[in-house]
């Protein structure tokens, strides 16, 4: 039976995954999932593409969702509340220009003195909406400050495959999906178009095409050529790697590690 097998947000976008047993669909995608991201002097998005540390940093969100909890080891922790009346900036996610809010200068300071490079913590709000990619999703099809879909879904058959490629295994949080699925045969997401789980529908709208990111591993921080190498040999068309489905939902609802997956088309 084709079940949901993992669940995982990332709440500060390239950071470290937190793993979950029930997450709420909201308007942006699983809720909290990529609320909070870092940026440069001039407001660009900085990810683990320049700064693989990145990955070392863990999130921790409150029980009362009011507030975020960064740590990295050797560094005290530090909890920043979700800004409600804060500096607006703009902030850049490839071509996109969003609005946030700026989460204050200690939460600036905390991440700079981490990274080596100057960064500000910024906050997507309720308010805001960010279109995706067009060319594939409808309009009002909204995401906050992932890449450019609101969900990433990879099969445990899809990794397994790969892993039977490699001389050491890898996990599957180096391919930082939302969703991931058991039971079905490898590569099988890719023919799917539309699925549900509980009572929640999705659309399969594009092929993930993966950048530098799975190389790094989260445990380290370091680089690597695998996964990318063995996967250049089997996954590549275009001139692009392709690991995983992005996936934007129909309305809302509530997943739970265990349910049932139901392929519709």
């Amino acid at each position: 039976m084709l079940t949901l097998s993992q669940l995982a947000i990332y709440p500060v976008k390239s950071c470290a995954q937190i793993a979950l047993e029930m997450a709420k669909i909201s308007p942006f995608g699983l809720s909290m999932d990529r609320r909070w991201m870092l940026v440069d002097e001039d407001g660009v998005m900085l990810t683990q593409r320049k700064h693989a540390s990145m990955c070392l940093i863990h999130c921790r969100l409150t029980s009362n969702g009011n507030e975020l909890e960064v740590s990295v080891a050797g560094k005290a922790s530090l909890g920043i509340t979700i800004p409600k009346d804060s500096l607006v900036r703009e902030a850049r996610v490839w071509g996109d220009t969003c609005h946030s809010l700026d989460c204050g200068d200690e939460a600036a300071n905390w991440f700079s003195d981490f990274l080596g490079t100057p960064a500000r913590l910024v906050y997507f709000p309720e308010n805001e909406f960010r279109q995706c990619d067009p060319v594939y999703a409808q309009p009002g099809d909204q995401t906050a400050f992932s890449d450019g879909f609101p969900y990433l879904l990879i099969s445990q058959a899809s990794l397994d495959d790969l892993n039977g490629r490699l001389d050491t295994p890898v996990e599957m949080k180096r391919f930082r999906p939302n969703l991931v699925v058991t039971g079905n045969q490898a590569f099988e997401e890719d023919s799917w178009k539309r699925i549900r789980i509980g009572d929640v529908t999705f659309r399969l709208v594009k092929p993930c095409s993966r950048c530098i990111i799975p190389s790094i591993d989260p445990q380290t921080g370091t680089k690597t050529a695998e996964p990318l190498r063995a996967l250049s040999r089997y996954r590549m068309r275009d001139n692009k790697i392709f690991f995983g489905q992005n996936l934007i939902a129909e309305g809302s609802g509530e997943l739970q590690v265990g349910m049932p997956v139901e392929i519709l088309e």
